[in-house]
């Protein structure tokens, strides 16, 4: 049975083309279309769907506001947002998210670009994904300490120090999820963290100082040349690999400008690879909810030359239990958390600076 699409767009010209690419899939089908959001409202409350395709900027009720009903009235559908690349576009794109959008697909610039294949692959791949998602529902407030499995490539000794640095890796329900670790971390906390949240290039600005706002800690998005201070988060930048290096600075940051990887830039797994050769003497590698398996490879280079303590989000309170999924099987987990204990997590194996 093919999964019904909703999709809601105020260009008819876009309606169509989405039309034309959920029916070109053979699990989908795009059952109806709304020119408006007070029209699709209408549709969500009172009919069944599996996803929803959902434009921003409409007439009479925008996407912002059909996602703050639907939210209110807890309607569960699965919305992914098709959102503008400008500074305007990312914020909406980041608020969608907050108000519980499952994610968002750039829109094209033109009919062109509409009409191509990479839109056509990744709106494919987002709504797949999101058909195929459950409702995250409450869960346990344990931490589950997790047995490695035998044959693991993990280095067990542990350091005691506090010379430690957190590296976060998080893709689809990450912005969302991030607003449960990050504001959550104490200003005082006794490492730096780096952080790659799958975006494009213009909305990991918007993330950070969105995040920056809500948090103790600093947040921003990393440049080239930052040299990692404790209590401080650096998120890489969109469309850019973020690395680490040793310099007379410290640790900084350089753009690795080797092409994406599996589709990912920035890829978390360029990250953590990065840190095998940094002066750190722990990592917490911290993996969040997101599709497919990044930072699983990264993690298990980087156990090879450094002590880690693995930290992954369950599978109760993930959007897509893809990548903390993947690094549990690999073997490589200390412990599998509800999303709500990570930062308290994150804070027991770093330590605060304590104030005389």
């Amino acid at each position: 049975m093919k999964s019904n699409i909703l999709i809601v767009d105020d260009s008819a010209l876009l309606r169509r083309v989405e039309c034309d690419i959920i029916n070109s899939d053979n699990k989908l089908q795009a059952t109806d279309t709304c020119k408006d959001g007070l029209e699709a409202l209408e549709k969500l409350r009172t009919q069944k769907y599996d996803a929803v395709i959902l434009d921003i900027n409409m007439p009479r009720m925008n996407g912002l506001e059909v996602l703050s009903h639907l939210q209110k009235e807890s309607i569960k559908t699965p919305v992914v947002v098709v959102s503008t690349l400008t500074i305007e576009g990312a914020d909406e794109a980041i608020k969608s998210l907050e108000l519980g959008a499952f994610d968002f697909v750039t829109k094209p610039n033109n009919i062109i670009e509409a009409k191509g294949n990479q839109f056509k692959e990744t709106l494919l791949r987002v709504v797949h994904a999101a058909v195929r998602i459950t409702p995250v529902h409450s869960a346990s407030r344990n931490v589950t300490v997790v047995e490695k499995k035998a044959g693991a490539i993990v280095n067990k000794n542990k350091a005691a120090g506090s010379n430690k640095i957190v590296a976060i890796a998080s893709s689809t329900g990450g912005p969302k999820a991030l607003q449960s670790v990050i504001p959550f971390l104490p200003a005082e906390l006794l490492a730096p963290v780096v952080l790659v949240q799958h975006m494009p290039e213009g909305f990991t600005k918007t993330l950070a100082m969105r995040l920056n706002e809500q948090s103790a800690v600093s947040v921003k998005e990393a440049a080239e040349g930052d040299v990692l201070k404790n209590g401080h988060v650096y998120i890489a930048k969109g469309g850019t690999h973020l690395a680490l290096h040793e310099t007379a600075k410290g640790c900084e940051v350089f753009f690795d400008e080797t092409p994406p990887i599996g589709g990912l830039k920035p890829c978390g797994n360029v990250m953590l690879s990065s840190l095998s050769h940094v002066s750190y003497d722990e990592i917490i590698c911290v993996i969040l909810t997101g599709m497919g398996a990044d930072g699983t490879k990264g993690t298990q280079e980087l156990a090879k030359h450094k002590p880690v303590y693995v930290i992954a989000q369950d599978e109760a309170s993930s959007t897509v239990y893809g990548m903390p999924k993947a690094i549990r099987d690999a073997g490589l987990c200390d412990c599998v958390c509800d999303l709500q204990q990570i930062a308290e997590e994150i804070t027991k194996k770093v330590g605060v600076q304590e104030w005389i």
